[in-house]
């Protein structure tokens, strides 16, 4: 009898959750409308295309519930800059998967949008509700750090990215921290003006990427900062060199915007 009890308690449970906070299951109907308009239509063009946004606007004219149609909707908008548009309708997305974009959204608002306080609000709620997980190959911590870090909180920054940097729960056995959580750890203390300590980080992450202009930007920079000129001039023209063959940071997004710290090599006069 109890067990019956505890099942009955535990369905009555589940039809109280949202469906929003769960990964949107299609029913039928839903995977005619989107093998329709997505398989056999949208998907035979370019995203940023009038006709990849008038199946998707003709299959959301069919059933305006679909998620992934919202964030399809969304794309061409994300990379075409035009982010007050691509919010609109990826909110859309949220609203009916939550689970599956709300995290997207932060990320999305951190490195594309640049609204770090908007992107704080998603990361924290989805790594509240639903767990720490992962964008693009990192922590929702990895960019709740760089939010931090674009608002000028410092030491908040730190501390977020130097726990991420040493976890070690749901790391693969001899896992050794990415070259761009070193970067920014190197970012983090050269804002401090602690320049021994930002060297430290650079070369940490030039040792797991050896031509990285960026990190090598920054750590003649800090060379420049402690007085030493000569290494300054040596390294600040060794990272235009490697920029001048493409080796700056290697995110897949980074073919659409400027990553905080990216070296905007115009603004930048190299010693004669």
């Amino acid at each position: 009898m109890f067990k019956i009890i505890t099942l009955i308690s535990f369905i009555t449970l589940l039809s109280h959750i949202p469906l929003s906070a769960q990964v949107q299951q299609h029913t039928p109907a839903q995977q005619v409308i989107i093998e329709k308009y997505l398989n056999k239509s949208a998907y035979l063009h370019h995203y940023t295309s009038h006709e990849w946004t008038d199946y998707i606007n003709a299959a959301l004219g069919e059933d305006s519930t679909i998620a992934l149609l919202w964030h399809h909707k969304a794309l061409p908008f994300w990379k075409t800059m035009r982010y007050e548009m691509a919010l609109a309708s990826f909110d859309k997305a949220v609203q009916y998967s939550r689970k599956e974009y709300l995290a997207r959204r932060g990320f999305l608002k951190c490195i594309f949008q640049k609204n770090y306080n908007g992107a704080l609000t998603d990361l924290e709620a989805a790594k509240k509700e639903f767990g720490l997980g992962y964008e693009n190959d990192h922590s929702y911590d990895f960019y709740i750090a760089i939010c931090h870090l674009q608002l000028g909180k410092y030491a908040e920054a730190k501390r977020i990215l130097l726990a991420e940097i040493e976890r070690t729960d749901g790391r693969p056995s001899g896992y050794t921290p990415h070259y761009l959580e070193l970067f920014f750890m190197g970012i983090i203390h050269y804002e401090l003006r602690d320049y021994d300590k930002a060297i430290d980080y650079f070369e940490q992450s030039i040792g797991k990427y050896p031509q990285f202009s960026d990190a090598k930007y920054y750590k003649a920079v800090c060379y420049l900062k402690n007085g030493e000129k000569e290494k300054y001039h040596t390294l600040i023209r060794e990272a235009k060199a490697d920029y001048d063959m493409g080796l700056t940071i290697s995110e897949d997004s980074r073919f659409y915007e400027q990553y905080p710290y990216q070296v905007n090599w115009a603004m930048v006069q190299l010693p004669k």
